[in-house]
């Protein structure tokens, strides 16, 4: 029986096309639906593409977070939904919510964990720091999901060289085709039970 996997998507939906070509390719999990943050955002557009539900949960719909996660929670619940992918999700998660689904979320960030992450670090704001700070390293990495924002247990980490004329732009497009290849591969050990943690340590098998 192939693990059900739901993916929380805000924006474009790339990271989330990334695990749709390659479980088309391997067949590593059933994609049950995508959780999009909004109406009109391109995921939604290459969920229909590949016949998987969307459903939309936004914050004008739910003013209080702990309700909308709620229902997302049933919503999740009666879809026997096994795993959560967070592939570019923007909304802030309560602890409830993480509870409910404890070692079954997993994110994926545009930097090496610990740096360059946390309140306020996404998008091209964290290639911006990245080339503020002068760092000649970034990359991307997966983790899980705690109750600290990008502090759970990390899965996999890919280095990406920072190039001296490179702009926010540059770097976030060159770490995208990374997150393209890391994403799905550690989707696919998850759904396998190729992933072992223990505390903060995590073993791919």
């Amino acid at each position: 029986m192939k693990k059900r996997i739901a993916v929380f998507a805000s924006g474009g939906g790339t990271d989330f096309q990334s695990i749709i070509d390659a479980n088309v390719k391997e067949h590593f999990c059933d994609i049950v639906c995508l959780i999009a943050s909004k109406e009109g955002i391109g995921a939604i557009d290459r969920a229909k593409k590949h016949g998987i539900t969307a459903a939309v949960y936004a914050k004008k719909d739910y003013p209080d977070l702990e309700e909308l996660y709620a229902r997302l929670t049933y919503f999740l619940n009666m879809n026997r939904v096994d795993y959560i992918v967070l592939a570019g999700w923007l909304k802030i998660i309560p602890e409830s919510f993480i509870r409910s689904f404890q070692d079954r979320i997993i994110n994926i960030h545009p930097s090496l964990i610990p740096a360059f992450c946390g309140a306020g670090m996404y998008g091209l704001n964290v290639h911006k720091a990245v080339l503020d700070y002068g760092a000649k390293v970034s990359g991307c990495t997966v983790h899980f999901v705690n109750e600290v924002p990008d502090g759970g247990a990390i899965i996999a980490q890919v280095c990406v060289k920072v190039e001296e004329d490179d702009t926010p732009e540059s770097l976030q497009s060159r770490i995208l085709e990374k997150e393209h290849e890391l994403l799905p591969f550690c989707v696919k050990k998850l759904c396998e039970g190729k992933i072992i943690k223990r505390g903060r340590h995590v073993e791919i098998k």
